[in-house]
């Protein structure tokens, strides 16, 4: 299975979930992220956290959705509202999108200790439902039914 989660700017979001997933799936799912207006690089904090949480991040980088046209995903997972709203390129086609909306850890103004919070709040959200989608039976599951279980777990806090 192949998951492309995408957030506009591909620099903390996206860059979690594709990590995350990556590291808990151990090969079973294969994800990646992009943006439709990419920042050019990760967020440090993005980075920071995952090391906290024993996820390998060296290989990450903020890239535009462009660059995995020819990699076919099997679903597109959005996981900021404002790349919901945008159209997705002509070459995902019929690509099922589910939509993980989540808060910007990165946007927080708060204090050091609150940013943190916000990065690991986040971190455990992906987690939690990369785990879920781990438990099911990925390679039985139609796709219609793979898509509406993930739909599901986007609706969980």
């Amino acid at each position: 299975m192949k998951i492309l989660y995408v957030c506009t700017h591909n620099r903390c979001r996206s860059i979690l979930a594709e990590a995350i997933t990556n590291h808990l799936s151990q090969g079973r799912i294969e994800a990646r992220s992009a943006g439709s207006q990419p920042a050019g690089q990760v967020h440090p904090l993005s980075l920071k956290y995952l090391c906290e949480a024993g996820v390998k991040s060296d290989y990450l980088r903020s890239k535009s959705w462009l660059e995995c046209e020819s990699w076919k995903p099997d679903v597109v997972v959005t996981v900021c509202d404002l790349a919901a709203a945008e159209p997705c390129p002509l070459w995902l086609g019929a690509t099922p999108t589910v939509h993980w909306g989540l808060a910007d850890p990165s946007s927080s103004t708060a204090d050091q200790e609150a940013v943190a919070d916000a990065f690991r709040q986040t971190i455990g959200i992906l987690m939690d439902r990369v785990q879920r989608l781990l438990d099911l039976d990925l390679e039985r599951l139609d796709g219609q039914n793979l898509v509406d279980c993930m739909r599901e777990m986007g609706k969980l806090p």
